[in-house]
């Protein structure tokens, strides 16, 4: 794996990322408390040369819980037993949130409602306030 390509613009060289390989919880019985399995994959994405700095502010709305003040992203994987299955999915997450952050959001055009809606908005209320209305006590002014 010499780089990993997220777009046809966007291509994150192997130098770029850190992996680091951890002891994992979970599936695994004793294999797990002897060989190190989990992926830490750290990835720098201020300093991303191919990252421009639209989708890098977007990156950071979309992944605040995974991103460092340092503009650093940090993915954890211990799904797999698997090493090399955890390292993949790890490089996966990093480019499906990339993938994310470079979908440019349609803006919203603010509208008001319709005067047939806000009509039938008011009758529906009137009609709620009557049944309510009926449910109470009948008083002696109303024989």
């Amino acid at each position: 794996m010499s780089s990993l390509k997220v777009t046809n613009t966007i291509i994150i060289e192997d130098d770029e990322l850190e992996e680091k390989f951890i002891r994992a919880p979970g599936p695994g019985g004793q294999h797990v408390n002897k060989t190190s399995s989990a992926v830490q994959l750290r990835f720098n994405a201020k300093a991303c040369p191919t990252l421009s700095s639209t989708v890098y502010d977007r990156l950071k709305t979309i992944a605040s819980h995974l991103i460092t003040q340092d503009g650093e992203i940090i993915i954890t994987v211990t799904s797999h037993r698997s090493l090399q299955r955890n390292r993949d999915e790890a490089r996966e997450r990093l480019c499906d949130l990339i993938r994310k952050a470079t979908i440019q959001p349609k803006k919203r055009r603010p509208t008001k409602p319709s005067k047939s809606a806000k009509a039938k908005r008011t009758d529906q209320k009137k009609q709620r306030g009557a049944i309510k209305k009926n449910r109470s006590r009948v008083s002696k002014h109303d024989y």
